[in-house]
């Protein structure tokens, strides 16, 4: 007859089984199908090196590049519900929005996490929130250090600068100084504008994107014009074009941007998609609004 394991021997033999099945367990409970319905939210989840449980994304999920190559749930005010349901998701998750995208999946028995990343601090909860939804919290407390650190370093930098007078103009007209509609005070811009030392002329305003008038812009007359107007789309974006918005500029030569040739025609995604990419918006706007620093 065999004589038994020793003690210890057993003891170790019930944890290590122990272990491999509660490993087994979490590694069931974490999402391996998941649908992103926004840009922002893409990013992070590659950020998190979750890019492939990735399994539908948005038609506007540019980055990274390989992002571009899921399957297509349609965009963030208009998801496909039957897309969706045909991916056969774990996880949906969703930015907050007026179409209330949580309540209008719940008859397809989908799990949905809803985030907001309407400003720097919610980045930072998203972060977090995905982090322990996904079972990567080390990977997301990780990036919300390194995105914490590498913003205090610009706005240390900027806080030992004269604050320059900037106005971001994200929606115009094509070809045109009308239809402009730029970032206010309660735009996620406006608080990387500050960040990077800059004053928005447009900080006054109620509304995070309010519409104004070329003569409003001559009465505040900034320093600095940063021009994304009629490249929403910024893919393709051509320099041809980048060239034609600030030689369209010139129409109002009396503006001090203008004469001291601080207008910039910008046309990428890290200005308008809040997520781990936020340093570099800050490092750009740095850069414009202090150009004798770089």
């Amino acid at each position: 007859m065999r004589s038994p394991l020793p003690s210890r021997a057993r003891q170790q033999a019930v944890l290590l089984i122990f272990a491999l099945t509660l490993t087994a367990r979490l590694a069931r409970s974490e999402p391996q199908r998941i649908v992103s319905t926004g840009p922002a939210i893409t990013e992070l989840l590659y950020a998190l090196g979750l890019g492939d449980r990735v399994v539908g994304v948005t038609r506007f999920c540019h980055y990274p590049p390989e992002a571009q190559s899921k399957p297509k749930i349609g965009d963030w005010i208009n998801p496909n519900l039957e897309v969706i349901a045909s991916l056969k998701p774990d996880l949906v998750i969703a930015q907050t929005n007026p179409n209330n995208l949580a309540a209008r999946l719940a008859p397809l028995h989908v799990r949905t996490l809803e985030v907001n990343e309407d400003t720097i601090a919610s980045i930072y909860t998203s972060i977090r929130t995905i982090g322990a939804a996904t079972g990567t919290s080390p990977r997301a407390d990780q990036l919300i250090d390194s995105i914490r650190f590498q913003l205090d370093e610009i706005r240390q930098r900027a806080s030992r600068l004269k604050p320059v007078r900037v106005m971001f103009v994200i929606g115009r007209t094509p070809n045109r100084l009308d239809g402009m509609v730029v970032a206010g005070k309660a735009s996620y811009l406006d608080e990387l504008i500050q960040l990077a030392g800059g004053d928005n002329v447009f900080r006054d305003s109620v509304a995070a994107y309010p519409a104004v008038s070329l003569e409003e812009v001559m009465a505040r007359n900034p320093d600095v014009v940063i021009d994304m107007g009629d490249m929403s789309d910024t893919v393709n974006v051509s320099d041809e074009h980048k060239r034609g918005v600030v030689a369209l500029w010139q129409r109002a030569s009396m503006l001090t941007a203008v004469k001291q040739h601080h207008v910039f025609a910008v046309a990428a995604d890290i200005y308008v998609v809040p997520g781990p990419r936020v340093v570099e918006a800050a490092r750009a706007f740095f850069e414009m609004l202090h150009p004798e620093s770089k």
